[in-house]
């Protein structure tokens, strides 16, 4: 049998590349690449959406890669849409969200009272993907955005935690990994099932008063497993499966955040329930 020392690495790279490899390439920094027209600090709020949309990029992430489609879509919707970058680790390009969760959250807050002063709301909307729908809910309920967020729209987030198909639970066996993890890239550590920072995020239920929640999952997810760990137990939430919506979405954990139009029309209703419309398969064509 190898020693133990020997298994670590090859552990934490098994950990790491099964997120990876489900997260496209990018070939140009975030800060380099074109906006489409969000992340525009002078767009002003209509009367008919008057709450700016934040976007919430997952890990391994960043604010343009993230939201290719889903920010032109609520764009040409009249919404008013900014994105961030969080979480980098130093000497770490373009993948980002990989730092502590908690301080990714303080990142959050600060960018939230940037856009509420430069569009004069007084309220946003988030929207999130995979740990970018989960780490607002730490901004929600221990940095003061209840305050500052009506509605939370989470899309395949990683809420309870995830077990990588089972793969964490193999940490144990290998002294030392779990400490190895968390050192080198804390959002992943944070993200285990049963972690310290889910255990304090999750305790006391998983809402708080005065936002509104939705949870967008796929049962084809293969990161954030099992998918319906995604769910949210509280008042003021709607838990949605995508193939109850439209059984031919075969979306896994990154297309339904990347391109689906299935669940891009569920955050549309989302954000504005008081004109929703029913998502079906023929959702794609509006």
């Amino acid at each position: 049998m190898l020693p133990w020392k020997r298994l670590l690495r090859p552990l934490t790279a098994l950990l790491l590349t099964a997120v990876v490899a489900v997260v496209p390439a990018t070939t140009a920094r975030a800060a380099d690449a074109p906006h489409s027209g969000w992340n525009d600090f002078s767009c002003k709020p209509s009367a008919t959406h008057p709450r700016p949309v934040v976007l919430v990029h997952g890990t391994f992430g960043n604010s343009v890669d993230n939201w290719l489609g889903l920010a032109p879509y609520l764009k040409n919707r009249d919404y008013c849409v900014y994105s961030l970058d969080y979480g980098q680790l130093p000497g770490v390009p373009v993948f980002n969200g990989l730092g502590p969760i908690d301080k990714s959250a303080e990142q959050l807050a600060a960018f939230v009272d940037k856009v509420l002063a430069a569009t004069g709301a007084a309220e946003t909307d988030v929207v999130g993907h995979s740990q970018g729908g989960m780490m607002p809910r730490y901004y929600l309920r221990f940095l003061g955005g209840a305050a500052k967020v009506n509605a939370l729209v989470g899309i395949a987030p990683s809420n309870h935690g995830t077990t990588l198909n089972g793969l964490t639970h193999l940490l144990p066996y290998f002294p030392g990994a779990a400490d190895l993890l968390s050192t080198n890239t804390p959002a992943l550590a944070d993200q285990v099932a049963g972690s310290p920072f889910l255990t304090k995020l999750n305790e006391g239920g998983d809402t708080v008063p005065g936002v509104k929640y939705t949870v967008l999952a796929t049962k084809y997810d293969e990161v954030v497993t099992p998918y319906r760990s995604q769910f949210l137990s509280g008042t003021g939430v709607r838990n949605v499966v995508l193939q109850d919506l439209c059984p031919l979405d075969l979306s896994e954990h990154v297309a339904i955040g990347l391109f689906s139009l299935i669940a891009f029309h569920e955050v549309a209703n989302a954000l504005d329930p008081a004109h929703a419309t029913p998502t079906t398969c023929a959702s794609v064509l509006g």
